[in-house]
């Protein structure tokens, strides 16, 4: 394997862990909260702090953000032994040729280097540009096979639109309000191209269609298979974690509202060890994989049987 490949799997392991809780991590390492202070947890490295994917240690004042950043300063491991513990403890493993790190001893060691704090980004989706809409939308129907009735109320309400570049956007959004917090981008020339706007918080919100009466979820790993699942299974709502992440944070909430969520994620590594995370976290959580590698390929394969 090529140095860069072997960066490549790592990025993509980091991906699949980075966002697991918080507080899971926590008690997983005998952790205590407060009974004063629910953001408040008594560590093996002293009182730490919480505020959704940040935590700070007051008695080192050091801190930073995600599973990866909370296990390296917890255990004071390397990046890779962090991502290694994760997959461990979170009902997951690597099958591919690197050899793994041994498991961390929890112990309590000094850490003598501080934790990178994430940078806030503000917001900046591209602006619409109309002229481009009827590339967008031959790509979405022609080359993706996107069914033309479940277009256009996306583009009407806006949640789908082109921007100067004849990117497809998918807008993600959060709460009753609809607020937009992000977007996914597409590419729509030869070249496989896919990104998100500039500020996007994958964490705060999600990219959905379907009927709005629906009571089950179905998560997707990006707009474009989210729209070919809803194709597939009308019944259903579809929702895009714009990846395979197994806990993203309003996930909660949506379990909280008794909805019946099935993860739909690839059929691919990736796709499957996200899946097993997040229904080890979540038990009401079921698989409900593809009939093909993704759902955009199952929709667009003539062996699909469609409801």
């Amino acid at each position: 394997m090529s140095s860069a490949a072997r960066a490549s799997d790592w990025r993509g392991r980091a991906d699949a862990v980075r966002d697991l809780p918080l507080e899971a991590i926590l008690l997983q390492r005998g952790a205590v909260r407060s009974p004063h202070d629910k953001s408040k947890w008594h560590t093996e490295r002293g009182s730490l702090s919480l505020t959704g994917s940040k935590f700070h240690n007051w008695c080192q004042q050091v801190g930073g953000g995600g599973a990866i950043d909370l296990v390296r300063h917890l255990a004071s491991v390397d990046f890779r032994q962090a991502v290694v513990w994760l997959e461990q403890q979170f009902g997951t493993s690597h099958t591919g040729p690197l050899e793994l790190p041994p498991r961390p001893a929890i112990t309590n060691p000094v850490s003598t280097t501080n934790a990178t704090r994430p940078v806030a980004h503000q917001l900046a989706l591209p602006a619409p540009d109309p002229s481009q809409l009827a590339r967008v939308h031959r790509y979405l129907t022609q080359r993706r096979g996107l069914p033309d009735a479940l277009l256009e109320p996306l583009i009407a309400s806006g949640k789908l639109y082109a921007d100067h570049r004849g990117n497809a956007v998918f807008l993600l959004v959060a709460g009753k309000a609809q607020r937009p917090i992000g977007a996914e981008l597409r590419g729509t020339g030869p070249r496989i191209w896919r990104g998100l706007a500039p500020g996007t918080d994958k964490q705060a919100g999600f990219f959905w269609t379907g009927d709005t009466r629906s009571r089950t979820i179905v998560l997707c790993e990006s707009a474009i298979d989210a729209i070919s699942c809803s194709a597939l299974i009308p019944e259903h709502l579809a929702l895009s974690t714009s990846g395979a992440r197994p806990a993203p944070r309003w996930l909660s909430g949506l379990i909280a509202r008794d909805y019946t969520i099935h993860c739909g994620y690839d059929t691919d590594a990736a796709g499957e060890r996200a899946a097993a995370m997040m229904m080890a976290l979540y038990p009401t959580i079921q698989r409900l994989p593809p009939p093909a590698h993704d759902w955009n390929d199952a929709l667009t394969s003539p062996h699909t049987s469609r409801k």
